[in-house]
C-alpha cells in the first residue's frame, strides 16, 4: 500500500441542493466509502448548474487532488449540463457512447422522449465508462475525474463498481470519547495534547443531551499506537477536570 496520502475532492452539482429543496446524502456516503479504501476526502463543494462555475471548479480540483468525484447533472433535461462542462474543462468534444446508447434504446419511447434520453449517451472524447449495476446509463471517467449520477441509489451503485480499481494510501483510523464537560473546561489540556501529537488530528464537538452540556472528542490518524497514546492522555484530562470518560470507541 502507498504510504502517501491519496486525496479526493467531491463536487455536488445542482441548483436543487443549493435551494434546499433536495437534501444531499451523497457526500457522506462518498467520504465514508473512500475513507475505507484509503482515499481521504479533503474538500467538498456544492455548486450550481452554471457552466462557468462547474468548469472552473473541475479544473481547480482535478489539479489539486488525486481524484475528483462529481455527482448530479448528467440526466436528460436542459439543466443537466455536467457532461458538457466536463468536456469543456478538458478541451475535448462530446461523442456518443455506443454502450450507453444501446442501454437507453432498450426502453422504447416516443421520438421526443428518446431524443431527450439520448443526451445521457454523450460522454467527453477519451472518457471511459463507470459501471452502473442498477442497469441504467453509466457514468464516466476522464483522467482523474469521475462523473456520477445525483440519484443516491444510482450513485452508490456506480461508486461500488470502483472498489479495488483506484490507488490508495493509508486508511485513517479514529478513537473517540465523550465527557460531560463544556469545551472551555478542557480546552487548555486539549491544546497541549494536540501540540504534543501533531500527526494526529484532535477534534472537539459540543452537544447538549439529557439536559447537560458535553463534548465529544475525536482523534483521527494513521498510527494506531499514537492514537492509543492520545486517547489515554485525553481520558486523563477528562478525569483531571472532574468527569468520567464515556462512550469510548475505536475504528
Amino acid at each position: 500500500m502507498n504510504q502517501r496520502a491519496v486525496t479526493a475532492c467531491v463536487l455536488v452539482i445542482g441548483n436543487e441542493i443549493l435551494s434546499g429543496r433536495t437534501q444531499d446524502t451523497n457526500l457522506n456516503h462518498i467520504a465514508v466509502t473512500l475513507g475505507g479504501w484509503g482515499i481521504q476526502v479533503r474538500e467538498a463543494r456544492v455548486i450550481p448548474d452554471v457552466e462557468e462555475d462547474i468548469v472552473v471548479a473541475v479544473n481547480e480540483a482535478r489539479a489539486r487532488f488525486d481524484y475528483l468525484f462529481t455527482t448530479g447533472g448528467i440526466g436528460p433535461t436542459h439543466d443537466d449540463i455536467t457532461t458538457d462542462c466536463i468536456a469543456t474543462a478538458f478541451g475535448v468534444d462530446l461523442v456518443e457512447s455506443k454502450e450507453i446508447a444501446a442501454i437507453i434504446r432498450q426502453r422504447s419511447a416516443p421520438p421526443p422522449v428518446m431524443e431527450a434520453r439520448m443526451r445521457m449517451a454523450r460522454i467527453p472524447h477519451g472518457a471511459t465508462l463507470i459501471d452502473n449495476p442498477t442497469g441504467g446509463p453509466q457514468g464516466f471517467r476522464i483522467e482523474n475525474v469521475f462523473v456520477m449520477a445525483g440519484i443516491p441509489t444510482v450513485m452508490r451503485a456506480m461508486l461500488s463498481s470502483l472498489e479495488g480499481k483506484l490507488k490508495s494510501g493509508p486508511v485513517v483510523r479514529f478513537r473517540s470519547v465523550t465527557a460531560y464537560l463544556g469545551e472551555s473546561q478542557i480546552a487548555a489540556a486539549l491544546g497541549t495534547i494536540q501540540l504534543d501529537h501533531p500527526e494526529i488530528d484532535l477534534g472537539s464537538y459540543p452537544f447538549f443531551k439529557n439536559d447537560r452540556y458535553g463534548t465529544s472528542l475525536v482523534m483521527r490518524g494513521i498510527d494506531e499506537s499514537a492514537l492509543e497514546t492520545m486517547l489515554e492522555e485525553v481520558k486523563a484530562a477528562i478525569v483531571a477536570a472532574g468527569e468520567v470518560p464515556e462512550d469510548i470507541k475505536a475504528g
